[in-house]
């Protein structure tokens, strides 16, 4: 015994969306959008002409400056860091100090690669704001460094029988008694 199974249309919800392709009749007039409030068909295509006519050094140029920037940018970002790494002599402070020793060193030796594509009197500044920039972050590691204790500034530091410095005084915050 076979029965016959009806199948009804789809119940069409009142949200709901019909992505399937309508039939265009030729009676139905086609309908021209206004365009969007700012658009100008006109200054889009003046533009486009004087963007491809324009001359690409002014672009090179800028583009190669933010390159040469790029250390300098990082100098907040890296004082951050050393603020949240603390004095504090363990494992974690040393090798965030660490990278801020290493990433400098690394675009140092590869300031020639970096640079390649840019040509022109301009190059030469531009290398050098870059190579500032990474001596400015190599000088702030060393501070890190210094204020962490681990350079070796006193004679102590290098010499066995030398005594290392005694603290005359000690300081620190807090509220007096009396």
């Amino acid at each position: 015994m076979a029965t016959a199974v009806s199948r009804a249309p789809p119940k069409k919800y009142k949200w709901a969306l019909d992505f399937a392709p309508r039939r265009r009749s030729s009676t139905t007039p086609v309908v021209e959008l206004p365009s969007p409030p700012g658009y100008n068909p006109s200054v889009e295509q003046t533009s486009s002409e004087t963007a491809q006519s324009g001359d690409s050094t002014h672009l090179i140029i800028k583009k190669s400056w933010d390159l040469a920037l790029a250390p300098l940018k990082q100098v907040p970002m890296n004082l951050f860091i050393m603020y949240m790494a603390g004095n504090s002599i363990s494992i974690f402070p040393i090798m965030m100090i660490g990278m801020l020793v290493i990433r400098p060193i690394t675009a140092l030796f590869a300031i020639q690669t970096t640079f390649k594509i840019i040509e022109g009197s301009h190059a030469v500044g531009q290398k050098f704001v870059y190579f500032l920039g990474n001596i400015l972050n190599i000088l702030l590691a060393m501070y890190k460094f210094h204020s962490m204790g681990l350079l070796p500034s006193h004679s102590s530091d290098w010499l066995a029988f030398v005594e290392p410095q005694q603290r005359l005084e000690y300081s620190g915050g807090g509220f007096l008694l009396s």
